[in-house]
């Protein structure tokens, strides 16, 4: 892999398991922004933090292990989480931050896909 992949992968690990941890918490900032979506707070145990923090830790497993198909096989999953949840947040109309967030999310899930496919 090259340098700048690893730095991207090493970034969407940081991200991503905070993001999940996060949710997986319940942290309270993020519920507001949930509600609007029409995401029921239940949810962020699961799916939305387990699959958040799981994607987290392939990320870093593959990039630990030099296991460049693990690091594909996460970011894809990463990919579709966040395209999902773009897809929920149009839905409801809800444009505000959250909507920024899972934006920049899933362009840095598609830069970890295509920098480590590129390698």
């Amino acid at each position: 892999m090259t340098t700048l992949a690893v730095v991207v992968v090493a970034a969407t690990v940081a991200i991503n398991a905070f993001s999940g941890v996060a949710a997986l918490l319940h942290w309270q900032p993020i519920l507001p922004g949930m509600a609007k979506a029409g995401v029921p707070e239940s949810w962020l145990s699961f799916p939305i933090g387990t699959l958040k923090t799981a994607g987290a830790i392939g990320l870093l497993a593959g990039l630990l292990g030099q296991l460049p198909v693990l690091v594909a096989a996460a970011a894809i999953g990463l990919v579709l989480f966040f395209v999902c949840a773009l897809y929920t947040h149009v839905r409801a109309a809800d444009y505000t931050a959250q909507f920024a967030l899972a934006v920049f999310f899933l362009g840095m899930a598609c830069a970890s896909l295509v920098l480590t496919l590129a390698a």
